[in-house]
């Protein structure tokens, strides 16, 4: 059991740097793309934000089966595992389980998803392809629950009401992102790209896009973040404080770009709109990445939380607190991921799908967030990757579908297509591989 938990470490700690390679461009792939951010200073940002996101309030109580995929208590079946080791009376924080018992089979499990998870995250990075790292958990759970319930009390083992939220989320995400983008970027393209006047058009425009982007960002950090400190706020009163922080924030906005000096020129004026929205975008960008962290670190650290949890205490718990150190290796891994290879799907996402402007990837980051925001008020389980791409596929589709590389979507959406089925194959032929060789 030890060499599991030291086998754990390593996989968590390189499931959080693959995550950090993988998912930094739902960040910052669109603020690459359109030059906002250099990439060194989109590395920058996103390790300050990402760590942040992680350590800050990536913390509480963490499920350990990913969205309910399967019932941990199935494992503390006496009818269906032993629950002791040979010679123990009974389990307990004394008694170490071994690999043929129920929460030793779940441990092992866990370690089984992340080996895969990191392996299918390793391959997407190296081709530079987004994928969802909550997704590839979710199909490696899938997996395990295969080959370790199923046989024993049939395919109810699985929770498919759960898994069904799940696919809802996978297709209706990325089309929703990309409709709100599409809309948004019409609009200001209508009232502010080609308007006569672009400078005054974008200076009458943008404290409300500003607002709007202020709403989104504080009514996340209230209604999602707070939960996480053990803290309550209503949506209502949630609302408020967003509005009261967004209008101020659009007050300040104004009063700035009154200093700007006009011109008559059409050439500074979009200088100027692309600039003031390249500030936008940053803002929007760092959002992302602290809500990313937040959220998807634990894919990393949830599953090694349950396998620390069997570990200290001897049995299976549907839930498992995480502590601030698995926190902090967990964010860690992050910034080192997406340090040292994070600019490949940066590129795919900021470069290669639809070429990129300040406005267009400002629209694109404001319609992923929003659409993660009223996802997760559904509580409706998505995938920010997929997400944000629909939403960059949207802005490209508001420029026509020439504007779009078609190869390189049908790239993505076939690693889409398999990343479910295949990660829950592979992590069920690894977990019964080892169940053979280790029990």
């Amino acid at each position: 059991m030890i060499t599991l938990l030291v086998f754990s470490l390593i996989f968590a700690f390189c499931m959080a740097w693959m995550i950090g390679a993988n998912d930094v461009a739902n960040a910052m792939g669109t603020s690459v793309g359109s030059k906002a951010l250099t990439l060194k200073q989109a590395v920058l940002l996103a390790a300050i934000f990402e760590f942040g996101g992680a350590f800050l309030v990536g913390g509480g109580v963490t499920d350990t089966v990913r969205k309910g995929i399967i019932n941990p208590d199935h494992f503390m079946d006496a009818n269906l595992f032993p629950q002791a080791p040979a010679g123990a009376a009974t389990p307990g924080p004394s008694v170490k389980p071994t690999l043929d018992t129920g929460p030793g089979l779940f441990a092992l499990g866990m370690l089984c998803a992340l080996i895969t998870a990191v392996l299918w995250l390793f391959l997407t990075n190296r081709l530079g392809i987004p994928v969802s790292t909550t997704h590839s958990i979710v199909g490696a759970i899938i997996g395990f629950g295969l080959a370790a319930l199923v046989p024993k009390i049939g395919w109810q083992a699985i929770e498919w009401a759960s898994l069904g939220k799940i696919s809802i989320g996978w297709v209706v995400s990325p089309v929703a992102g990309g409709v709100l983008s599409f809309i948004m970027f019409v609009i200001i393209r209508r009232y502010i790209l080609r308007s006569p006047t672009p400078l005054e058009a974008v200076r009458t425009l943008a404290p409300y896009l500003l607002g709007l982007v202020i709403v989104v960002v504080v009514l996340s950090v209230l209604v999602k973040g707070l939960k996480n400190f053990h803290l309550e706020i209503d949506l209502w009163s949630a609302f408020a404080a967003a509005l009261l922080v967004a209008t101020l924030a659009g007050i300040f906005m104004r009063m700035m770009s009154r200093s700007h000096p006009p011109s008559e020129r059409l050439e500074d004026q979009f200088f100027y709109v692309e600039g003031v929205f390249r500030r936008l975008q940053i803002v929007t960008a760092c959002y992302v990445a602290f809500a990313h962290g937040s959220n998807d670190v634990a894919n990393a650290v949830g599953p090694l939380a349950g396998i620390l949890e069997v570990w200290k205490t001897g049995v299976v718990g549907s839930t498992a607190p995480i502590q601030s150190i698995v926190l902090a290796i967990g964010g860690l891994g992050i910034v080192l991921g997406l340090a040292m290879w994070g600019y490949r799907v940066i590129e795919t996402v900021g470069k290669k799908i639809t070429e990129m402007t300040p406005s267009r990837g400002f629209c694109a980051e404001f319609g992923a967030a929003t659409i993660v925001l009223l996802f997760s008020m559904m509580k409706l389980p998505i995938s920010t990757t997929q997400t944000l791409v629909g939403a960059v596929l949207g802005v490209g589709l508001a420029r026509g579908l020439a504007s779009i590389d078609m190869g390189v979507i049908r790239k993505i959406f076939s690693a889409w297509i398999i990343e479910l089925p295949l990660t829950a194959a592979v992590t069920a032929t690894i977990f019964l591989a080892l169940q053979f060789i280790f029990t």
